[in-house]
């Protein structure tokens, strides 16, 4: 490949291109009308305008990106993550085009696309599964039946789609009816497809997921886990590797059962398959994401594997360069997604201009961004303004480092996640490593935020009113003339 499109914005989009760079490829940048300033299209080697500010007039316009490809003779798209990632009508089309899709083929992507269809493709390798039922519903009565023979609470879920969308814990029958309605209206709205299934729902769950890679030679391997149990509303915002609760034996049978995913879809590339922990540790299937993630960074940090660079060489057709044995976990990462979010109001965006943007730095600092001083934060795209990651030899040198980063860690002009990160690091259940996917429902409220920001800045006055004092003192001292001395 002498040349790569990358199909995508922002920090995703600046991350890929700087390994690309790195391999002594050409990169070309993709951006929207509202984009045209951004850090990854100043990066680029070219850049092209796609469309006007909304996605679906810039982002998403697959058949407009791949004749972009043809025009400027590029040899591969990396799709980064969101937006057309996971669209395999679009990786179709890029492979009948004769370019490289830096991803799976696109029946990996439609298997796993959809979660009935990716249960019913693991069946043969025996992948612990949720109890449950793996078809789609829409007669409530069945429904009925089915959650009583399970027994509640259960948990409905869209079939298409993810990031909480179309998902409703039930904990009696009477609430059955309108849960559904209200999860297949939320599904059908979200991604057009009102498919919704029952599964049981697992009362106190970590979230902890597999990262794999595998080439076009029947080789797979798995870069151990990532812990993503930390989330406001079904989405991750902290995540770590490795995870504090997994022994020897269970991160070697949840690799095995990634890997064994990987293989019952034929899959290529780099992909994640996520997974449920019940508080006896028995772990379940829960889907597989095909592409890169968010929070790649913990896994590169902890393994010393650039997963861009391994993306594309795969997709080159080179055979992976190590093997399971070759693999081991040195240190420890953690990641926060700073969000440009009110976490004293809900969590909901804010919007505005970064009037100051300056990130912390040092050895085992790492910030993934697209974002500059002065920037507006545009109101069409997904809010998460950077990615903070520290790592240090090990959890407790990260999770210190982490705190000096957040606090080191400047913006103005838009209310961020930095707070909330910071309450998230200093809880004993995070530090202790009792915690679930309930964190935020069990131990955080707005109030605590205001709180504490209400006490700093009483310090903050205090210790300004004592230093006035201080140098009004030194003011008041009678100065000693030269006569008298």
């Amino acid at each position: 490949m002498k040349k790569i499109l990358v199909a995508n914005r922002g920090e995703i989009a600046l991350r890929v291109m700087q390994t690309i760079r790195k391999m002594g490829i050409k990169t070309v940048a993709i951006f929207s009308e509202a984009d045209r300033n951004a850090p990854h299209v100043k990066f680029a080697d070219e850049a092209v305008c796609v469309g006007k500010a909304p996605s679906n007039e810039s982002y998403l316009l697959g058949d407009k990106i791949i004749e972009i490809c043809k025009t400027l003779d590029v040899d591969g798209i990396h799709p980064g993550y969101g937006f057309l990632s996971e669209n395999a009508n679009f990786a179709e089309k890029v492979e009948d085009s004769g370019i490289t899709f830096i991803g799976p083929k696109s029946h990996a992507i439609r298997v796993m696309g959809d979660k009935l269809s990716a249960k019913e493709t693991v069946k043969t390798y025996d992948i612990p599964m949720v109890p449950g039922i793996d078809e789609a519903l829409t007669d409530v009565v069945k429904a009925k039946k089915i959650a009583e023979d399970i027994g509640y609470p259960i948990l409905i879920k869209a079939s298409a789609g993810g990031g909480g969308k179309g998902m409703r814990v039930v904990e009696v029958e009477s609430k059955l009816e309108e849960q559904m309605k209200r999860a297949i209206s939320e599904a059908e709205s979200a991604f057009g497809n009102g498919a919704v299934f029952i599964e049981k729902y697992v009362g106190s769950p970590r979230h902890i997921e597999i990262q794999v890679l595998a080439d076009t030679h029947g080789n797979v391997v798995h870069l151990f886990e990532r812990e993503c149990s930390i989330q406001r509303r079904h989405q991750k915002v902290v995540e770590e590797a490795p995870s504090v609760i997994l022994t020897d034996e269970i991160r070697h049978k949840m690799g095995q059962a990634a890997i064994d995913v990987a293989k019952s879809c034929d899959y290529v590339g780099a992909g994640t398959v996520e997974f449920l922990m019940d508080e006896n540790k028995n772990f379940y299937f829960l889907e597989m994401n095909t592409r890169l993630q968010v929070e790649h960074p913990v896994t590169e940090l902890i393994t010393g594997v650039d997963l861009v660079e391994q993306q594309i060489k795969i997709a080159r057709g080179e055979y992976l360069e190590f093997e399971q044995k070759d693999l081991k976990i040195q240190g420890h990462a953690l990641e926060l997604r700073v969000y440009a979010e009110d976490p004293t109001d809900d969590f909901l965006p804010s919007v505005g201009t970064l009037s100051r943007y300056r990130k912390p730095e040092g050895l085992g600092i790492r910030v993934d961004d697209g974002f500059e001083e002065g920037m507006e934060i545009p109101i069409y795209y997904d809010p998460m303004l950077s990615k903070l990651i520290t790592y240090g030899k090990n959890r407790e040198a990260a999770l210190q480092l982490m705190l000096e980063a957040i606090d080191h860690y400047e913006v103005e002009g838009a209310a961020t996640t930095l707070p909330f990160g910071k309450f998230v690091f200093e809880h004993e259940a995070f530090r202790s490593g009792d915690f679930d996917t309930h964190f935020v429902k069990n131990h955080y409220t707005p109030e605590i935020l205001e709180n504490k920001a209400k006490d700093e800045a009483y310090l903050a006055a205090l210790m300004a009113m004592k230093q006035y004092q201080k140098d009004q003192k030194k003011l008041r001292l009678p100065e000693i003339n030269s006569e008298s001395k």
